[in-house]
C-alpha cells in the first residue's frame, strides 16, 4: 500500500432538482489501516443507482443526507486487501457498503462473503444483489394480489423491475410492464415473456393503458411514482395490492407537482375500492437475503431468469453514468456498475 492513495467520489453539492456534473468532485484519502477486527477492501465493481439521488440531499425521501464531502454510499462488490477479522481472508470477494471510493475498511457487519465460480461477480449487484432483493421483496412480501390477476411492474425494464415482473409470472399472474421507448417496450414481451408492454413516453399512453389493463390491475410494484402512477390510478380494483419501492420520477423534485391534485382521487381509492398501499426499503430487510438467494439464485443459475447489466469502464466515468439515469434521451438498460478494479 506504500504510496496509494484512496481516490474518492463526494457529495460536492445539494442538487435543487435534478442532479448535475458539479454536485460531485473527486477527492484523495489516505488508504485506511485495517484496526482490530477490521478488514480492508478494494473496490472492483461499484453499484450506480436512481435512489443514490436522495441520499444526495433535497429530494424526495426520508434518508438522511450524506454529508457534504463525504463519498456517496451504495453497495460494490470488492476484495479483500487486509484483513484483521478472523471470518475474512486476504484474496475474498466480498459485497460491501463502502460506496463511490476505491478502498474500503469494516468492521465485518455489512460484507457479504461471494463466490465468484457460483455466478458472476456482477450479479451481486443486480439480480443477486439489492436491487434483486427488492424485487423479490416487493413481489413475495409486500405484495399479495388474487391468484390470477393482473400485475403492473413500473420501471420493468430496469434492474428491480424486470426480476420482478419474471416473479410474478412465475406466481401465475398476468403481468404488465410499464418502460420508455419502443425498443424498451418490445423487449419486456419479447425476451421476459410479459403478457404485455406499454410505453409511458408515448403520445397515446393513456390509450396503450386502457388496451393492456381491460380488467383493471390487482397489484402493483411502482419504482416511478410521478405522473405514470397518476395514470395508473383509474385503472386499480377493489382490494389491490400495491408495493411502492421507489420514486425515480420524484427524487429530484419534492415538492407539490404541477397540475390537478390528485390526493383525493388516492384517498377515494384507499376508502372505497379498499386499497392495500405499501412502502418498503430493501435496508430493513436485509436479513431476507438468505431466503432471497435461496429462491432465486437457481433459477439465474439454469437460465429460467434474464437480467441484463450495462457497464462503464473506469472510476472517472461514474459521475456522467450516474447522471444518465435521468437522461430520458440516452436511457441505460439494466443494472448500471462501473468496473473500477
Amino acid at each position: 500500500m506504500t504510496g496509494a492513495s484512496n481516490r474518492q467520489i463526494v457529495v460536492a453539492a445539494r442538487p435543487d432538482g435534478d442532479a448535475r456534473r458539479s454536485d460531485f468532485a473527486f477527492a484523495e484519502q489516505p488508504v485506511p489501516v485495517p484496526g482490530a477486527g477490521e478488514v480492508l477492501t478494494r473496490s472492483l465493481l461499484i453499484s450506480i443507482d436512481p435512489y443514490q439521488r436522495s441520499l444526495m440531499g433535497n429530494a424526495a425521501s426520508e434518508l438522511p443526507p450524506i454529508a457534504l464531502g463525504q463519498p456517496m454510499s451504495g453497495p460494490v462488490v470488492a476484495i479483500v486487501e487486509q484483513s484483521r477479522h478472523p471470518d475474512f481472508a486476504v484474496g475474498d470477494h466480498v459485497v460491501a457498503w463502502s460506496g463511490w471510493q476505491q478502498y474500503g475498511l469494516s468492521d465485518g457487519a455489512d460484507l457479504r462473503r461471494l463466490d465468484p465460480d457460483a455466478a458472476p461477480l456482477s450479479t451481486a449487484l443486480g439480480v443477486l444483489g439489492h436491487t434483486g432483493l427488492t424485487a423479490w421483496l416487493g413481489t413475495t412480501t409486500f405484495m399479495d394480489p388474487r391468484p390470477g390477476g393482473t400485475v403492473v411492474v413500473t420501471a420493468a425494464a430496469g434492474s428491480v423491475g424486470s426480476l420482478a415482473a419474471q416473479l410474478a409470472k412465475r406466481r401465475g399472474h398476468r403481468v404488465v410492464g410499464i418502460a420508455g421507448g419502443a425498443d424498451k417496450v418490445r423487449s419486456l414481451t419479447r425476451d421476459l415473456g410479459l403478457d404485455a408492454a406499454v410505453d409511458y413516453k408515448a403520445a397515446d399512453f393513456a390509450e396503450q393503458l386502457a388496451h393492456a389493463l381491460p380488467d383493471g390491475l390487482d397489484g402493483l410494484l411502482d419504482n416511478v411514482g410521478g405522473a405514470v402512477f397518476e395514470a395508473l390510478m383509474p385503472h386499480v380494483n377493489h382490494h389491490a395490492h400495491i408495493a411502492i419501492a421507489g420514486l425515480i420520477a420524484q427524487y429530484g423534485h419534492p415538492g407539490a407537482p404541477p397540475g390537478p391534485n390528485r390526493l383525493p382521487a388516492l384517498l377515494r381509492l384507499f376508502l372505497y375500492r379498499f386499497v392495500q398501499i405499501r412502502g418498503f426499503a430493501m435496508p430493513d430487510h436485509v436479513a431476507s437475503y438468505p431466503a432471497f438467494l435461496a429462491d432465486v439464485a437457481p433459477l439465474v443459475a439454469h437460465g429460467a431468469i434474464t437480467y441484463s447489466e450495462e457497464f462503464v469502464d473506469g472510476f472517472d466515468s461514474i459521475p456522467d453514468a450516474f447522471l444518465r439515469l435521468y437522461d430520458r434521451r440516452n436511457p441505460n438498460r439494466g443494472k448500471l456498475i462501473a468496473r473500477v478494479g
